[in-house]
């Protein structure tokens, strides 16, 4: 049963990116329905638990939130010009590395030779995981590819820098995960409609996105649930099998086309992305 509910995140994460292209609309209106959603979420969850909320918990979840509404918004601009089976595969591998070099350089986490070896080992496989997923047959490359390339990875960048600086904050203030959840959303909701305020969002996409903001909301609280059940080394490798679902789901569902030998280095590379996330939930076991 502890399984099943570690696998939950994994299956609601991974499925966002799928669902999220199957609802439409733009990066604003998705990122706006999604925070949306989790703020409904999270609003729930405040009332069932009703953890203590004091000044810090506001400042660090509002921070954080908006933090994170910089890294989705740009991770679903990424989903547009290269594709989910492109950018989910590469945006796991860079935030993997970014949390753990930042592990290791601001919160020391790697404390025996034993943690830099497997470290040192498993950022290695994420590289080469990420460059797998980038592997492409095509030998003409029209203007137009190249500047949706070069926009796409542009987005990760962004995405990247804002989903490390939102686990950073998490991570340094050491706050209750459960009681940051509400003002953490809000953040979400706030920083969202700051970066769309020039753009229409007053649409049914976004009210449609809200259910991915359902999604990423129910895979964060079985995330903590899991956490506690049966810790974080199975909780964290369990959840990075998401990327399987996302990537292979647009192959099939979105109809992203790709060759064989696209398809098996995108696979090889979904792998050895799940195998050093599991190397280094392993490490901070």
């Amino acid at each position: 049963m502890e399984i099943l509910i570690a696998l939950i995140p994994a299956i609601a994460w991974g499925s966002i990116g799928l669902v999220s292209n199957k609802l439409g609309g733009n990066s604003y209106q998705q990122t706006v329905g999604m925070a949306a959603g989790a703020a409904f979420f999270a609003i729930g969850v405040y009332f069932v638990y009703q953890p203590i909320i004091d000044i810090k918990i506001i400042l660090v979840g509002l921070f954080s939130g908006a933090l994170w509404s910089l890294g989705q918004m740009q991770q679903f601009q990424s989903m547009r010009f290269i594709g989910v089976s492109n950018t989910l595969p590469i945006s796991t591998g860079l935030q993997l590395i970014v949390n753990t070099l930042a592990g290791v350089l601001l919160f020391r986490e790697w404390t025996s030779s034993r943690d830099i070896i497997l470290g040192i080992i498993a950022i290695i496989i994420l590289i080469f995981g990420v460059t797998f997923t980038t592997v492409t047959d095509t030998k003409e490359t029209t203007v137009d590819s190249k500047g949706q390339k070069k926009a796409g990875a542009k987005a990760l960048i962004y995405s990247t820098i804002g989903y490390g600086l939102y686990t950073i904050t998490i991570n340094a203030s050491g706050v209750d995960a459960m009681a940051v959840i509400l003002p953490q959303a809000i953040g979400m909701l706030i920083g969202s409609l700051l970066f769309s305020a020039k753009q229409e969002i007053k649409s049914k996409y976004t009210v449609r996105n809200l259910l991915t903001g359902l999604l990423w909301a129910t895979g964060n609280i079985f995330m903590l649930i899991s956490m506690a059940k049966i810790g974080l080394a199975i909780s964290f490798s369990l959840s990075q099998t998401g990327i399987i679902i996302s990537t292979l789901g647009s192959i099939w569902f979105l109809g992203e086309t790709k060759t064989k030998r696209e398809f098996r280095y995108i696979l090889m590379g979904c792998i050895l992305v799940i195998l050093g996330g599991v190397l280094l939930g392993y490490i901070k076991a």
